[in-house]
């Protein structure tokens, strides 16, 4: 299989290797992709204090999650986000508590639960939603359809070459620190 990154050889840079233009792109990604990331949290946190002054920004993304898939057991909510259910449990009765969710029998197995959103729950997504989805239109206003629909594709196959982490088949080589590597 080749890799498509090895066969552009007319967009190296004059000097450069292939392999020197490929790592200096793969630096652009991944700085470009820490600063989202980044901003991404920011907004997040002050999106959950929108919703509720104590919320954490990981409830608000209970709750995101919780809306887009409708009831949804403790489990599949954990496995979703990827974090384990101690921490989802955790987020989850502070969610109760303060009247955002509710669990109720599931209807397919009536030992387990089910997590929804109350009356309340769904009015405040939907309220700072909306306000969020109108600072993408002031942002990208400017920007041409075609390019806005682009983004979007591109960042759906980065995220789904990711699927479920980054990490997973990432070892970290031991250097001494007497090596000059």
């Amino acid at each position: 299989m080749s890799n498509p990154l090895q066969s552009a050889p007319d967009t190296v840079p004059p000097g450069d290797t292939v392999d020197d233009a490929v790592d200096d792109a793969l630096q652009q990604v991944e700085h470009q992709l820490s600063l989202l990331w980044r901003r991404a949290r920011s907004i997040s946190h002050q999106l959950s204090r929108q919703v509720h002054p104590d919320m954490e920004p990981a409830a608000y993304g209970l709750l995101t999650v919780i809306r887009r898939e409708g009831p949804i057991r403790l489990t599949e909510l954990a496995t979703c986000i990827g974090v384990g259910k101690p921490s989802v449990s955790r987020q989850i009765a502070f969610l109760e508590s303060i009247g955002l969710v509710y669990k109720e029998a599931d209807p397919q197995d009536g030992r387990a639960q089910s997590i929804r959103l109350t009356d309340k729950g769904e009015e405040k997504m939907h309220q700072v939603q909306d306000a969020r989805r109108q600072v993408f239109r002031e942002r990208l206003g400017e920007w041409p359809l075609e390019d806005v629909q682009t983004l979007a594709d591109y960042m759906g196959r980065l995220n789904a070459i990711y699927g479920d982490g980054i990490l997973k088949d990432v070892t970290l080589k031991e250097t001494n620190p007497a090596d000059p590597a």
